[in-house]
């Protein structure tokens, strides 16, 4: 286990147990080991920073299921912060507010660019936050929910609902997953995008943490390799900064980032 202490480490064995009695629904089989302890990663990635929020896909768990398993692994001395859970839609995340605020300010300053793939578009174009001016106010409106967060924060687990009857969550979720170029699309044209059959470089950020077991996936990402020469700056700025926040924990090592270019007769978002 590549711990900084690992006889106050929790097993293995303990971090699946807590993912199992937590998260199982109530069914006899609980979810895959290796899934727990994926999951348990992604979560240790959040506290620590590597990632703003995490997206949570597993099964139907909700937020309170989501919540006794982090109380699970607070008991265990595996998390030495309080996480929140935030909910958006019928989806919940798993998130620092004090990273994800960090995040999210440093995103109005424009450190990200965006990819309109509306489908009226011939071709994906480059968009920035200041040609977004509704997604500039939503990304201030969640900033001021998660200090809000923040503000009551201690070592519980905290829960959250934010009303998103109108939003695009593919470009929020997007944001708030840590993505350098979240992609963007008009809602009042359907969920249909002008990337089909388009050449996409796929970004993946891979980070060791348990001996014997897959690295954690930290990321995943693409944008359409057309406008890569004018996204490349943005992107060097992301893996550098990523960087740079890996060395200052010692939970990880072995940070990976790999790309590969793939075309896909028709791509959901």
């Amino acid at each position: 286990m590549l711990l900084p202490d690992p006889m106050s480490a929790p097993s293995p064995q303990q971090l699946v147990a807590a993912a199992q009695q937590t998260l199982g629904m109530g069914k006899k089989r609980g979810l895959p080991r290796t899934v727990c302890l994926h999951l348990s990663g992604e979560v240790l990635a959040v506290a620590r920073g590597l990632k703003p929020a995490l997206l949570y896909d597993c099964n139907c768990a909700g937020s309170s299921e989501l919540q006794s398993f982090l109380e699970e692994l607070q008991g265990l001395g595996f998390l030495t912060q309080g996480l929140h859970i935030l909910e958006i839609g019928e989806n919940c995340l798993i998130i620092s507010p004090e990273h994800a605020c960090q995040h999210l300010e440093r995103v109005l300053l424009g450190s990200i660019a965006f990819v309109d793939v509306s489908s009226s578009l011939p071709h994906p174009c480059v968009r920035s936050l200041d040609q977004l001016q509704d997604l500039k106010s939503l990304i201030a409106e969640i900033i001021t929910h998660l200090q809000g967060m923040q503000r009551d924060q201690s070592m519980a687990v905290s829960c959250s609902r934010l009303c998103s009857s109108d939003w695009n969550l593919c470009t929020v979720f997007g944001i708030l997953l840590g993505y350098p170029v979240p992609y963007t699309f008009h809602l009042n044209q359907g969920d249909d995008n002008c990337l089909a059959l388009t050449p996409l470089r796929v970004f993946t950020a891979r980070i060791s943490w348990l001996l014997g077991q897959p690295p954690v996936l930290l990321y995943s990402f693409s944008v359409p390799e057309s406008l890569f020469p004018a996204l490349v700056d943005i992107l060097n700025t992301w893996e550098k900064d990523l960087r740079t926040r890996c060395r200052t924990q010692n939970d990880f090592t072995d940070l990976s980032i790999s790309s590969e270019i793939v075309t896909l007769p028709a791509v959901a978002l």
